[in-house]
């Protein structure tokens, strides 16, 4: 026997980061929260208009706040599983402190307006270089703390932090895939449908494999424990691992049903969808009945009763997801706020409770101390029950009413409710409610770290655990060692390579043929790329985070049709770096946008939204009236869109910036017959032109007429039509 002092200083730190961003990331999405139900929280600052707020929220609490407890476990429990310390105290200490700089550094740049618009993904190509880097030196620590074990036998936890290792790495290097056109920017090598296929192929399974497979190897360690009980089933966990990990990755799709997206990929991620509901449902189980001999404990254990709230919030999330992706469901609740109600039952019920409950359990051992209130700990327990209550129930229902209000129309056959504003001002009392629910669920966490507070202010310095265990590996246990899988757990090497295989398998098979058959996404010859000043003004419209409540995809229903014009065509996508096709409409979609307005409407709308469409939620953006248009970049940028393929000529690559600045003139030209002078040069005049290019390419209406231009196409006043308030 020998002696080994676990490394117990790291499991501290990356607890008390923990806490720490789950109050900033939780307070900013409840902030976000309040925004939507009066735009008047915006304040006027850009750098927290919602746009800007909603991806720093998203990212501090997936990443930041799921992220440093998901390695607060996993150091803590493999030690001990695995009955040695970690490979590498350096490494560790690397891992944590690189951690907590790219989640700061990137979080100021989401207030600036740095980002790639790709959702869970918006950090730029330098942070991403960093998150690999960060990922790697984890990968390190974890795979040489299972080299030199002390334990053969591998526990179904470990089986899931390997996925987990191995698949975030796949999934951030592809769907992280881009050339830099500066420090601060850069443009996906992916476009239109395949950049939309490989971002939610990334963004389901960052959902997958970064918020479920590492909690649920968090659930096998830390119920068991907390029960005192084994757990019930070592073949269903098995069946549990395999089976999730081979379907996860084919869901993707679902993400895009009745969009531009070929229908044999939607088909298929319905299907594995579908299919998840058998492996989530056994792990569910596997941990409830696991608890079943402890039930007697759950009147005055806190820590069991979070444990027993975040399983069935798994079971509820991971029913409503395959539901969900049903196409004929799916129809009714994409882009609504169900979708933001669905995922924050799986955040905030089924990780933030296992996360609480993980930190009740571990605060005492860790700090060698009694915890100073559990009356406290229950109280936080039903605080934030309530507020998920109150969150996902007021989400459901506005959700589900947006959804029917969008899709009705009258007997005459038009539609009931032309003006999208009517559907959004309906929602407002239960976007007060969904604030109310983030404000109990915030409030629970705050007496937590109260608790934790008082806990580690009562307990001596801390001393990290010390063990005995045999020099040689231990000998597995007998009834796990007549099983088949258990020669597999004895060689990680194997298994990482056997994981690696079965989750590349949906990816491969999902993702190549878009690349590979044209037939997946026609050419349109009309679809030309973006002029130079249209091009800037995207880039300005995704800074400022519009396809945070906007999409770009006019789906086949007959309702989007009659609302917003002819449903979008893949082709049209072809040079979209990154695509916009968005994945929640607080405002109405905007693909068709183009000639709808004149400039004159554009330019009132930012400034002030409630000027065109009383009883918008829209922040204003008058900054941009008065911020110069920075142009320095345009060339960079039009050579890193030739390099993508994007098909830009010489003379355009040469002249850009007088092209842009002659096509800014026409826009100006315009503004000023209408008493609006001097913005030539301003960068309300670049995502004029976006917007008025937007869905022109198909000449779908009579009335878009757009003549050509030193720039390219540029729409015109269209003083004619009216404004009918549609647009918010």
């Amino acid at each position: 026997m020998i002696k080994i002092k676990y490394d117990d200083k790291i499991t501290r730190y990356f607890l008390i980061a923990t806490l720490f961003w789950g109050v900033v990331g939780m307070s900013a999405g409840l902030y976000a929260a309040l925004e939507l139900a009066s735009w008047k929280f915006n304040l006027g600052l850009k750098f927290i208009s919602f746009g800007r707020l909603r991806p720093f929220h998203t990212n501090a609490v997936i990443f930041a706040f799921g992220g440093n407890a998901i390695f607060c476990g996993v150091y803590y429990s493999m030690q001990r599983l695995l009955k040695t310390r970690l490979f590498s105290d350096t490494l560790s200490w690397i891992h944590f402190w690189g951690w907590q700089l790219i989640i700061l550094t990137g979080g100021v740049g989401f207030l600036f307006g740095i980002t790639q618009s790709k959702e869970y993904a918006e950090l730029e190509w330098i942070s991403d270089i960093a998150v690999a880097l960060i990922w790697v030196v984890f990968a390190i620590n974890f795979f040489g703390t299972i080299a030199r074990r002390r334990e053969k036998h591998l526990y179904v936890a470990i089986w899931f932090y390997l996925g987990t290792v191995i698949t975030i790495a796949v999934l951030h290097i592809v769907n992280g895939l881009a050339i830099p056109v500066s420090w601060t920017k850069s443009y996906p090598i992916f476009a239109g449908v395949q950049d939309a296929l490989v971002q939610w192929w990334y963004g389901h399974n960052a959902v997958g494999f970064f918020l479920t497979t590492p909690f649920l190897g968090l659930m096998y360690y830390f119920v068991p424990k907390a029960a005192e009980r084994p757990v019930y089933s070592y073949r269903l966990s098995v069946m549990h691992f395999w089976a999730l990990t081979f379907l996860y990755i084919w869901a993707g799709p679902h993400h895009l049903h009745y969009t531009a997206l070929p229908d044999w990929a939607q088909n298929l991620g319905m299907g594995f969808s579908v299919m998840l509901l058998a492996p989530s449902w056994g792990g569910m189980l596997n941990g409830l009945l696991t608890l079943r001999g402890a039930w007697h404990k759950l009147r005055t254990d806190p820590i069991l009763k979070f444990f027993a709230a975040s399983i069935t919030f798994y079971g509820m999330a991971t029913f409503e997801g395959p539901l969900m992706s049903i196409k004929t469901v799916n129809a009714l609740s994409h882009y609504t706020d169900w979708t933001v109600g669905h995922v924050h039952s799986g955040a905030i019920g089924w990780v933030g409770l296992l996360v609480f409950g993980m930190i009740y359990w571990l605060v005492p051992r860790l700090w060698r101390v009694k915890l100073h209130s559990q009356s406290l700990a229950n109280m936080h327990f039903w605080i934030a029950l309530v507020g998920i209550l109150f969150y996902i129930v007021s989400m459901w229902i506005a959700g589900i009413t947006e959804g029917l209000m969008w899709k009705q129309f009258t007997p005459e056959g038009v539609l009931a409710y032309p003006n999208f504003l009517e559907i959004v001002t309906k929602l407002i009392p239960l976007y007060w409610f969904r604030a109310l629910g983030g404000t109990l669920y915030i409030g629970g966490l705050l007496i937590m770290i109260y608790n934790v507070f008082k806990t580690i202010q009562s307990a001596p310095s801390p001393i990290d655990e010390e063990v005995l265990v045999p020099e040689n590996l231990a000998v597995p246990n007998p009834a796990v060692a007549r099983y088949w899988h258990a020669i597999l757990e004895g060689k990680p090497f194997a298994l990482a390579i056997l994981t690696t295989i079965v989750i590349a398998i949906g990816g491969i098979i999902e993702i190549v043929p878009t690349f590979l058959i044209e037939s997946n996404v026609p050419t349109i010859t009309a679809v030309k790329p973006y002029s130079p000043l249209e091009l800037e003004g995207r880039d300005i419209y995704v800074r400022e985070g519009c396809y945070n409540c906007h999409s770009q995809m006019v789906r086949p229903f007959r309702d989007e049709v009659s609302r917003y014009g002819d449903y979008s065509k893949p082709g049209e996508f072809v040079y979209d770096h990154p695509f916009q096709w968005g994945s929640k409409r607080t405002g109405p979609d905007l693909h068709r946008i183009g000639g709808k307005y004149n400039n004159l409407w554009h330019l009132r709308h930012m400034d002030d939204p409630r000027s065109t469409s009383p009883g918008s939620i829209m922040p204003a953006y008058r900054f941009m009236l008065d911020a110069k248009l920075d142009l320095s970049e345009l060339k960079d940028k039009i050579k890193v869109m030739r390099k993508l393929g994007v098909p830009y000529s010489d003379e355009e690559l040469k002249n850009c910036r007088q092209l842009a600045m002659a096509q800014a003139k026409i826009i100006s030209d315009d503004l000023a017959k209408e008493g609006v002078k001097e913005m030539e040069d301003k960068e309300i005049v670049a995502l004029i032109a976006y917007l008025q290019r937007l869905g022109t390419d198909i000449k779908w209406r009579d009335q878009n007429n757009i003549p050509d231009t030193l720039a390219g196409k540029q729409t015109q006043a269209m003083n004619t039509i009216p404004n009918n308030g549609a647009a918010q």
